[in-house]
């Protein structure tokens, strides 16, 4: 799919006056961008306030390096078919281009993505894969659509997960503790059942324990020389841990799609001055259509959680010994029925190449994801899963939410974002100013090999 045709799709995208940010939310805000945008500066064709840059860590290349093979080696999944890059990949904006993706069972990449005849995927994987775009940040300190990997000094080891604190011994960082989450999943990267050593851990609960699924992890990678001997050339006589190949994960992450040098960075900085279409949609954006309530700031956004009415597709996130297909968000995160069917304000960088849009990908077009902000509700009762971009899986039940008057109901009871009138002409311009925000910021890219000598995740 190329540059212009992801441009097309959709997202999770502008909430605007009615998003109406929790107190934490403001609290927040007050100190990472001091300095509110003002509308009416914006409207005048003035430049919009929006506080202190974005601060990004320094990084030792070595780390970097031996982040970038890990990331693109399928050495990590259980059954050494999918790497962190079958579902984040650079041709792909850093997603994987589809709404819901086929993690383990799956062969291909993005939309060629298909089942695999001899090892069917369970389900789709519940939650669009999101893009990876500027996560070193300090700012980012929450991770997933619910945010239930976050930073926080109450606990232990300063990250809450919900694995407890021994997910969060010896990893560097919460964008750390996240990158690995998915080697632990099996519809993910693990595997099913007792396909494997890494799954059959898994599945018996058998994590950080001695010999669980993190050890096996990494005893695979130690035995291969050329990791071995890259782990040592940067930590000498430190063992290769689960913990520590996360680490490296996170800085080739952070390193590799560190994106702030788009046309709005050097308008900004007063370099260039934007195509009248993206000034007319930055003004909107900061002014009449308020977009910037909720996506705030350099990198615009408020890091915070709303309720915008969104489409519910796919399996949904019960819990295992839960029997339904719901996705209540940041509410199962923290029991707080003020959080119900509430997801976090996605960044805007690189919006244009991350399509499709929404905690399920429920949106294919910026276009559709923008007329939903518009009228939120309305838009949930007459949703049409054409909209969704969904491979092919036999027996999968992809609408029983919004199958259910009901739980369309309560999805719709839950919204906080009010009805707005914009112009098709407005919609225009909001995207040409969301393009404006594009830096694909091309850095190591793909590797030729990787140590393990499997294939390189689209090679």
């Amino acid at each position: 799919m190329n540059r212009r045709a992801r441009r097309t799709g959709e997202s999770h995208l502008l909430p605007r006056r009615s998003c109406a940010p929790s107190l934490r939310a403001l609290t927040a805000l007050a100190c990472l961008f001091a300095g509110a945008v003002s509308a009416q500066d914006a409207q005048a064709g003035g430049l919009p306030d929006l506080g202190p840059r974005p601060v990004f860590p320094e990084h030792d290349m070595a780390r970097v390096q031996l982040g970038q093979l890990l990331f693109y080696d399928p050495i990590l999944s259980g059954n050494q078919e999918v790497s962190c890059a079958t579902c984040h990949h650079p041709d792909l904006g850093t997603a994987d281009g589809v709404s819901l993706g086929l993690g383990d069972g799956g062969i291909g990449l993005g939309t060629r993505r298909k089942i695999n005849a001899e090892n069917l995927p369970e389900q789709r994987i519940p939650r669009n894969a999101p893009g990876l775009w500027n996560l070193g940040a300090e700012e980012f300190t929450r991770f997933f659509h619910d945010g239930r990997l976050e930073l926080d000094e109450s606990q232990p080891n300063g990250i809450r997960t919900p694995l407890g604190a021994e997910m969060s011994l010896g990893f560097a960082s919460p964008l750390a503790a996240q990158a690995m989450f998915p080697v632990l999943s099996g519809d993910e990267m693990a595997g099913h059942y007792a396909e494997n050593e890494v799954s059959q851990s898994v599945r018996q609960g058998l994590l950080a324990q001695p010999g669980g699924a993190w050890d096996k992890i990494a005893a695979r990678v130690a035995a291969i020389p050329a990791y071995a001997e890259r782990f040592a050339q940067i930590a000498p006589d430190a063992p290769v841990t689960f913990a520590a190949i996360a680490n490296v994960i996170a800085d080739f992450i952070a390193f590799e799609w560190r994106a702030d040098d788009a046309p709005f960075d050097r308008a900004m900085s007063g370099k260039a001055s934007l195509p009248p279409d993206a000034q007319r949609g930055m003004d909107l954006f900061y002014g009449e259509a308020d977009c910037a309530t909720c996506h705030a700031g350099w990198l615009q956004t408020d890091h915070d959680f709303h309720a915008i009415a969104m489409p519910q597709i796919g399996p949904g996130k019960a819990a295992r010994f839960e029997n339904h297909s719901r996705d209540e968000g940041r509410f199962r995160v923290t029991g707080d029925l003020a959080d119900a069917f509430a997801f976090r304000t996605p960044s805007l960088r690189n919006v244009t190449l991350t399509a499709p849009y929404g905690h399920d990908g429920a949106f294919a077009t910026l276009e559709g994801v923008i007329r939903h902000h518009l009228d939120p509700v309305g838009s949930l009762q007459s949703y049409d899963i054409s909209q969704a971009i969904l491979p092919s899986l036999p027996g999968a039940n992809d609408l029983p939410i919004q199958s259910s008057a009901a739980e369309v109901e309560a999805i719709a009871r839950a919204n906080s974002l009010a009805p707005t009138a914009l112009s098709d002409s407005d919609v225009a311009a909001l995207i040409a100013f969301l393009e404006s925000l594009e830096d694909p910021a091309e850095r190591l890219g793909v590797p030729a090999s990787v140590p393990s000598g499997l294939p390189v995740t689209g090679r």
